[in-house]
């Protein structure tokens, strides 16, 4: 095991315009900070009220960036986990305080992301820093919402609700929770993906702090498996990192919470409090138990509070003096779980698999060593191979000689020659006792004990002797032996014995009789069940008959059916806009659908070739700013090594010369690169005039044909032919389907922008608009059947 040490605790103070200088100062190594109360004067000139308070922390982060918080908090412990150190970072505060931004980030912006995207980065890069592992990635999303427990990742399509409720488990290897999914993700897009999913279902509601309040704990769990690549490293180490986002205390009374969103703060404010007394209890070294099970937070994080863990505690705090009392009480809770000590260890266990290819590579090792001690030993004969048939047959050979006494003795070589004699002997053994049951089942009839039909059948034959024991029956077995009774003269022994073997006989014809299940019932039974099952036929003879019967107790189909669609009358009630707007792309607009489509082709090509373009000229820059770089400094060292001329001419050497060269290379190639990205651009401008101009001249078709198909009256139609009074678009239109930029378009712009600042910001952004497409889908889909049972 590892040493024991403290927790580390941390405090973020919001930013804020009101912040309360006079009641908050901090410490000059920002590791400490101090309350400041003033007195209330009502309570007379006997005040005892403390009105000072001093805390020690591990630092406080004011007015501080996302990437110095991750720095600062998080770094050290993920990547003690790549080393099977498990791991815990706990976000707790006031509600409103900032938790879910400190844990999660803005995952609209690439730059404001929280602590839980920026481990998932740092872990995979870390993984392709160590080719010599292979590391497995597995991850969960628990949430705790009023004392049930809710897999926040239960809506994907593989996963689907669990029928039986998730509940808490301990093993000796820790606590788990059984019925959560835990998903493999094999790169950091799709560990992405999981956490924007289950942000999606996370529960939040609004109050008078806060407009997005967390109404419940959740805890994000990354589980790391390292596996050397090496066949003979048995060992493996595993650790997993929780990401615990509280809840936020609060006070009702500031809140404002009623109904539901009362109760959920109810049972917040609840489990807190069970936290802060299984901190308490931590940290008194004198108390025996601790409270885990007192709710399923604290049971849950029971391998985090106070296990073999790295733990680090965010505390979000107010700096406005209204909340002073709240900030008071965070602070307190911060400075209570540095009492607190963990015993952090890594890990390790054994891979069977492997174990079992170096033992047995041990093992024909140790079969060569003894081989050639037995040469040297004259030993040639000794094999220590598992015996084969033949050597098999062999042993059992020389068993039953030796047992019928022409084999004096058997010759010892090895052990396991003597283990294969003695299960040899329990071999010869058997088969002469079976030998000897067959023989007598041969000469006599046996009777189970337990057949009584066939006992009282034998009691009337006078079988039994006057005790009502069979006759020769031995002691302690289930059968007896046909005997002739005691009464039957010796002279007829043979007769007595005919008379014992024919009323058996027809005892049993009888009872084969009589018994309920004898060879033709089973005949019978077995036809009657193969006849419940139908044949194909007659499976589909009763399907069409079910169906004509279902058919012919139908009502007439109505006027929508797709018999009445034939007909030139509309429906009662239009169809709604998606559905006739896919019709009408697939019919009377398709032609421009399919120009439209086309254009929108060429313009991602252009737009994908002028990122590819910016890349370049960005690479190039790069380069150049090297260039130019080393060139200053070769002109420096030039300068004061003293510089040479001749004939007017300055003298420099040829490494300068080179760099001359290649800046005017790359001058070049920055200038040629750069006209084309400018050509490029005034393609896309073309090219998104016309994707613009096919997008607007397919709504107002579409406009047109919905109107003149669903809207406008019968007895109008004629107006709307040519020479008619009403001209095709002169129809008002109240809603209309938007034809806007798609996910693609808005995604295309958005890598133009950001992606030359932050290329690491890929996979990010390609989950969150995998994420909304996926929901987006969802809802057209549920809109759709609503509008369909309508």
């Amino acid at each position: 095991m590892g040493t024991r040490k403290k927790v580390h605790a941390f405090v973020r103070v919001k930013p804020t315009d009101d912040f309360a200088h006079e009641m908050i100062r901090y410490g000059d190594d920002k590791r400490s900070i101090d309350i400041h109360l003033k007195k209330d004067i009502r309570r007379g000139v006997v005040n005892n009220q403390q009105i000072d308070w001093s805390f020690k922390l591990d630092g406080v982060l004011h007015d501080a960036s996302q990437d110095l918080v991750y720095e600062t908090v998080a770094k050290d412990v993920v990547s003690q986990a790549l080393n099977g150190y498990n791991g815990t970072i706990m976000c707790y505060g006031q509600t409103g305080a900032g938790k879910t931004y400190t844990m999660t980030g803005a995952t609209e912006n690439y730059k404001h992301r929280g602590i839980l995207p920026r481990a998932l980065q740092q872990v995979f890069r870390m993984i392709e820093e160590r080719p010599t592992h292979a590391i497995t990635v597995r991850v969960s999303y628990l949430e705790i919402y009023n004392e049930s427990l809710f897999d926040l990742l239960s809506t994907l399509p593989y996963v689907g609700p669990s029928v039986t409720p998730m509940t808490i488990v301990e093993n000796p290897q820790g606590v788990f929770i059984k019925g959560l999914s835990v998903h493999l993700t094999s790169q950091e897009e799709d560990a992405f993906s999981l956490l924007f999913e289950g942000e999606t279902n996370r529960i939040i509601a609004s109050h008078t702090m806060n407009k997005n309040s967390s109404r419940s704990h959740c805890i994000f769990t990354i589980y790391l498996e390292a596996h050397s690549r090496t066949l003979s490293e048995e060992k493996y180490i595993t650790s997993k990192i929780n990401l615990v986002d509280l809840a936020g205390s609060e006070r009702l009374g500031k809140s404002g919470s009623e109904g539901r969103v009362l109760k959920e703060a109810t049972y917040i404010n609840k489990s807190l409090s069970f936290l802060e007394q299984a901190i308490i209890a931590l940290g008194d070294q004198k108390r025996d138990h601790i409270p885990f099970r007192q709710c399923k937070l604290t049971h849950a994080l029971k391998d985090s509070l106070g296990g073999n863990c790295n733990m680090v505690l965010v505390t979000n705090i107010y700096g406005e003096a209204a909340q002073l009392e709240e900030t008071l009480s965070s602070l307190r809770f911060a400075s209570r779980m540095k009492l607190v000590t963990t015993e952090p260890a890594i890990n390790e266990k054994y891979d069977a698999e492997r174990m079992v290819k170096n033992l047995e590579k041990e093992l024909a090792l140790l079969k060569q060593e003894l081989a050639i001690h037995d040469s040297l030993t004259n030993r040639t004969f000794v094999t220590y191979e598992a015996m084969d048939e033949i050597q098999i047959a062999e042993i059992n050979s020389q068993v039953r000689r030796y047992l019928e006494g022409t084999l004096d003795e058997i010759d010892i070589i090895n052990l396991r020659q003597i283990k294969e004699v003695f299960n040899q002997f329990r071999v010869v053994l058997s088969q002469q006792e079976q030998e000897v049951e067959s023989t007598l089942r041969r000469k006599y009839t046996l009777i189970d004990r337990n057949d009584f039909a066939a006992i009282s059948a034998v009691q009337k034959a006078g079988l039994v002797d006057v005790d009502g024991h069979l006759v020769g029956e031995p002691e302690g077995q289930n059968f007896g032996l046909g005997v002739a009774p005691f009464s039957t003269k010796p002279g007829k022994k043979a007769k007595s014995k005919k008379t014992f073997k024919e009323p058996l006989s027809s005892l049993a014809r009888k009872e084969g009789a009589s018994s309920p299940v004898n060879g033709k019932d089973l005949d019978y039974v077995s036809t009657s069940k193969t006849q419940l099952v139908p044949s194909s036929k007659d499976g589909d003879v009763k399907d069409m008959l079910s169906r004509d019967r279902e058919t012919s107790s139908i009502e007439p189909l109505p006027s929508d059916s797709p018999k009445e669609e034939l007909r030139p009358i509309r429906p009662d009630t239009p169809p709604s806009k998606p559905v006739a707007f896919e019709e009408f792309k697939n019919e009377r607009g398709s032609e421009i659908n399919r120009i439209f489509k086309e254009n929108k082709s060429i313009l991602n090509e252009r737009r994908k070739r002028a990122s590819e373009t910016t890349q370049r000229i960005n690479a190039i820059k790069r380069e150049i700013d090297v260039t130019k770089e080393a060139l200053d400094f070769q002109k420096s060292l030039r300068e004061k090594q003293g510089e040479y001329e001749s004939k007017g001419l300055m003298i420099i050497d040829e490494e300068e010369f080179l760099l001359i060269l290649k800046l005017k290379d790359l001058k070049k190639q920055y200038r040629s690169e750069y006209q084309d990205l400018r050509d490029l651009r005034a393609e896309i401008q073309y090219c998104q005039h016309l994707v613009d101009q096919c997008r607007h001249r397919l709504l107002m078709e579409f406009d047109i044909w919905y109107n003149e198909s669903f809207v406008i009256p019968e007895d109008m139609q004629m107006a709307l032919k040519p020479g008619g009074s009403i001209r095709p678009g002169m129809v008002p239109v109240n809603r209309i389907v938007s034809l806007g930029e798609d996910d693609q378009d808005k995604f295309s712009q958005l890598q133009q922008r950001v992606l030359p600042e932050g290329p690491d910001s890929i996979s990010f952004y390609n989950a969150k608009v995998k994420t909304e497409q996926k929901h987006n889908y969802l809802k057209t889909m549920m809109g759709l059947q609503q509008a369909h049972r309508k």
